[in-house]
């Protein structure tokens, strides 16, 4: 994280405090380079990215992912760079990515198709966590960094955000998402709850669910500008 922004969440957020991030990624990444190792994705540089994008004071909404994209682009390199949904500018939007993009322009802009990024800084420029539960993941290998300790260090992150934070929007996607409601003070913050973007289960809640829309009232009805998706 830049300086500035990693100063501001350290401040905050116990676990961060404490340096559990930078020993997590030690963990994650220290063992790279041996023969027949696979790689860990995102690439080092980016696995604090959703928090760098996005301080502390600017979060106005969640959006959390279970761990990153395992695969790698032939011409850009790593999928996954550090923002839950997110694919690196150039890479064609995965499956899961191609419905929240559906359910945007079919409830925000009149089922109109945008040509828009498949990377989504914009997003976390404007106050969007973008936060996987696990933040690195071994290349071809779903949940593979799921035990290595990254998920008690996101729930602290949660957490924090519910305690000292009001009227933020968590969007909690799927059952996996789903569980980490009992992090969230719902009398405080807005949780949508729906099934997860993926093709298998897009059709039977994801889509339709006015999630975005949603959304952006609740931010507009309490002095926010809504985000621009």
């Amino acid at each position: 994280m830049e300086p500035n922004t990693e100063m501001m969440w350290e401040s905050q957020v116990p676990f961060l405090k404490q340096g559990k991030h930078r020993e997590l990624a030690e963990k994650a990444y220290g063992g790279q380079g041996g023969v027949g190792q696979s790689p860990v994705y995102p690439r080092r540089e980016h696995v604090f990215n959703a928090m760098r994008y996005t301080p502390f004071d600017t979060v106005r909404v969640v959006i959390l992912g279970q761990d990153p994209y395992i695969n790698e682009d032939s011409r850009f390199g790593p999928e996954a760079h550090g923002l839950c949904f997110s694919v690196r500018e150039g890479i064609r939007p995965p499956p899961s990515l191609k419905n929240i993009f559906l359910e945007i322009d079919n409830s925000l802009y009149d089922g109109s198709k945008r040509k828009v990024s498949s990377d989504l800084t914009r997003w976390a420029t404007q106050g969007v966590l973008l936060l996987n539960a696990s933040l690195t993941v071994l290349a071809k290998k779903s949940n593979s960094h799921a035990t290595l300790g990254w998920q008690q260090l996101t729930d602290n992150i949660i957490e924090t955000l519910s305690q000292k934070k009001t009227h933020i929007v968590f969007m909690l996607w799927g059952a996996f998402a789903q569980k980490k409601q009992t992090l969230i003070d719902t009398k405080k913050h807005l949780v949508l709850r729906t099934t997860h973007p993926s093709p298998l289960s897009a059709h039977k809640g994801f889509l339709g669910s006015g999630v975005f829309v949603k959304c952006n009232r609740y931010l507009v009805e309490n002095g926010y500008a809504p985000i621009q998706w």
